[in-house]
């Protein structure tokens, strides 16, 4: 299977992947319903010149590896996107490539390609290999190695799916995929078996979505949709507005929510025409994923202000990854920076057990120290929620440090961030009773 051309999307849904003419049928009904976004003049009004800032990464890698682009090119998003780093010659050209990584790039095939955007391209370490993002995005021999535990769906987001593309795994909440393409790459993806193909189930075309709106609309109990994929940004505008409008024709569906990466990777997707569709369907929240302090740039702050400005509420999951940001300081430098950009750090993931992914997983008591080192050393707004997404579809389960020492009586018993012990009057309470108190005396 081929990846996603960057055509396909600006490409407005149609009934098949032929259909274009927008003459008949779905296609010319959707049109109908946007008559201000159809016709010929809406490509040329679309790509109107708007500027973006270049942090001083952009203009560093530019001037090396992109000098013949123009100014207005480098900040148009969908030149990052044809630009992309794909192939083993094109990632050679900007990374001294270490053996293990040329060979992982040699092998790949299906899905999961390789793509990096070259305004994320420019913070990574070049010459380094053990830089945290460019770990996160060259492949390694590693990701060949399957192992205990691990699965190509370990979340059974596919055996919780009633029609192809819609994961429904809560009672009120469903995950809504639209799409299978990404700006880049994470080798860490929960989705790497399906990202970057055509084909199969996994279709994203005008078909399927009508089939998971209907299932929608037909089940009253969800109240909640999470647009993900893929990444849900990567559409065009015009795509993007069918989608939640028909999202909010739908009388019982409360909240909409969309998964992205792309203000980190691609800040230039922010633009005029985006935000006025967002707003036009208003109350719409928006995930970040976030995964090291290095992210946050000129161009990110810029496209974070933007969201927020325009009515967003913004929240980060941020993947705790082993060697990239299993380390308080460097996690608290990252949502410190968040919160100043209006984005609440939301949750902390454990990394899941997907094919390949062992070289990034750390143990669950690494992300235990991380929470108690946060608790109580900084604002609580800054501490997000520790959780693993259970395998086989169990949904996420929080994880906290166990602040519960045992009980006295008719006193619960209770550690502090500083170690020190407290006592809470409650009478009748269960909580604490099987745990010993231990020999030191509470205050």
């Amino acid at each position: 299977m081929l990846e996603l051309d960057a055509a396909e999307i600006l490409r407005p849904p149609s009934t098949d992947d032929t259909e274009r003419s927008g003459t008949s049928g779905p296609e010319a009904a959707f049109r109908a319903a946007r008559p201000g976004l159809s016709g010929p003049a809406a490509p040329a009004r679309a790509r109107r010149r708007e500027s973006f800032p270049m942090g001083p990464e952009s203009r560093a890698f530019k001037r090396r590896f992109f000098r013949d682009a123009s100014r207005a090119e480098w900040d148009d998003w969908r030149w990052q996107a044809r630009n992309r780093l794909r192939t083993l010659a094109q990632l050679e050209r900007v990374f001294t490539l270490t053996e293990d990584e040329r060979e992982a790039i040699r092998r790949h095939q299906g899905a999961l390609p390789v793509g990096i955007t070259p305004v994320y391209a420019a913070l990574m370490g070049l010459d380094d290999p053990s830089e945290p993002l460019r770990r996160t995005h060259v492949p390694v021999g590693a990701e060949y190695l399957r192992s205990p535990g691990e699965a190509d769906d370990p979340l059974g987001e596919d055996s919780h799916a009633p029609v192809p593309g819609l994961v429904h795994r809560y009672p009120d909440r469903v995950l809504f995929l639209a799409t299978a393409f990404c700006s880049t790459y994470c080798r860490y993806c929960t989705r790497s078996r399906l990202v970057g193909e055509v084909g199969g189930d996994h279709r994203f075309a005008y078909a399927q979505w009508e089939k998971a709106l209907a299932y929608i609309a037909a089940t009253p109990t969800v109240r909640d949709v999470l647009i993900s994929g893929g990444d849900p940004l990567t559409l065009g505008d015009d795509k993007l507005d069918w989608l939640l409008g028909r999202l909010k024709a739908i009388p019982h569906v409360e909240f909409v929510r969309i998964g992205t990466k792309v203000p980190v990777v691609l800040p230039q997707r922010i633009t005029r025409g985006l935000l006025a569709v967002l707003r036009r369907h208003r109350p719409i929240w928006m995930s970040l994923h976030f995964t090291h302090p290095k992210e946050l740039t000129v161009e990110t702050s810029e496209a974070c202000d933007r969201l927020a400005d325009a009515g967003v509420p913004l929240g980060s999951q941020t993947v705790l990854l082993k060697g990239v940001n299993d380390d308080a300081a460097v996690l608290k430098a990252l949502f410190h920076g968040l919160l100043r950009r209006r984005v609440r750090p939301y949750y902390l993931f454990q990394c899941d057990p997907i094919t390949g992914s062992a070289h990034f997983r750390t143990p669950v008591e690494k992300g235990i120290e991380i929470i108690r080192a946060l608790r109580g050393h900084t604002s609580g707004y800054a501490v997000p929620t520790y959780v693993i997404d259970t395998p086989g579809g169990g949904g996420k389960v929080p994880l906290l440090p166990d602040y519960v020492v045992g009980r006295d009586g008719e006193d619960l018993l209770l550690r502090n961030f500083e170690g020190r012990l407290y006592r809470y009057h409650d009478p009748g309470g269960r909580i604490g009773r099987a745990l010993a108190t231990g020999s030191a005396e509470p205050c």
